[in-house]
């Protein structure tokens, strides 16, 4: 699917690009699988900041995502949708029994398609098994990391990971970023790629499409007075820093190890680290 541009009518609009939305067969969501989203501009309960640079931003509805199926379950896709709160689209799917479910769509799904779930699934793009079911080898992608929580990994478009190893017990799974993890052969998973793979080339052009979408202009440091960063100061902005980067709070930056999470390091089979040291 590729990308739309825009004649250069204007210096913004000449290097601008946006999804191609010639797949998407509706324009107007389910109203019963849509709900308000409460916005907070990036501040707490006080009133305080708590996120910088957000704020503004295009109003927009809430579109209800079935991260899991129920077993056994089978449904026909009405429409494929856009959603504005991820980068993929939903699939407006209605079920058996005639009530209505988004899931996340995948690379070549049609509308008239059958979505099954459960042991009797064909091994098809878009049904939903669990991991002790799906042949080794095979893309797949809204991946559970505890059995009936529903998808937490491989969500965003274009991605995908893949099955390479199962015992008994758990299964080894290759993820986007190069990382193989061990994940229990109970959880679920959906076949294929995440749609709108083209969603990564896309150029914004301008920032008032970064106001849309709610996201508010950026102050580099180093144009800051020395009060107000750890960056700032000197003869504006023309000198290297003197320190690692750093936040306006003084912790460091841009290579700091953020991971903390060693409860689950056990799970982890080769780390995403491992292939760019080659």
């Amino acid at each position: 699917m590729p990308v739309t541009t825009y004649k250069p009518t204007t210096s913004a609009r000449r290097g601008m690009m946006r999804e191609d939305t010639s797949m998407l067969t509706t324009n107007k969501p389910k109203r019963s699988l849509t709900g308000n989203i409460k916005k907070s501009q990036g501040r707490n309960n006080q009133g305080r900041i708590t996120t910088r640079h957000k704020g503004g931003g295009k109003r927009r509805m809430y579109r209800q995502i079935s991260f899991s199926l129920p077993n056994n379950y089978k449904g026909v896709i009405e429409h494929i949708e856009y959603d504005p709160n991820r980068t993929s689209h939903i699939a407006r799917v209605k079920g058996s029994d005639g009530n209505y479910r988004y899931i996340l769509a995948a690379q070549g799904m049609k509308v008239g398609q059958k979505i099954n779930s459960g042991e009797e699934s064909a091994i098809e793009t878009g049904n939903r098994l669990s991991l002790n079911l799906i042949p080794v080898g095979s893309v797949i992608h809204a991946i559970e990391l505890v059995p009936g929580r529903g998808a937490q990994i491989v969500r965003s478009a274009g991605t995908s990971a893949q099955l390479v190893a199962r015992d008994e017990v758990n299964a080894q799974v290759k993820l986007p970023s190069g990382e193989v993890r061990l994940i229990s052969v109970n959880c679920t998973a959906s076949l294929g790629v995440v749609s709108n793979e083209q969603h990564q080339n896309v150029a914004i052009g301008k920032a008032g499409r970064n106001r849309h979408k709610g996201i508010r202009p950026t102050v580099r440091g180093v144009v800051m007075n020395a009060v107000d960063h750890p960056h700032g100061g000197g003869d504006g902005g023309r000198h290297r820093m003197a320190k690692a980067p750093r936040t306006p709070w003084g912790q460091k930056t841009l290579g700091l190890k953020t991971r903390h999470n060693k409860s689950t390091d056990k799970y982890i089979v080769r780390s995403r680290h491992a292939g760019k040291r080659r």
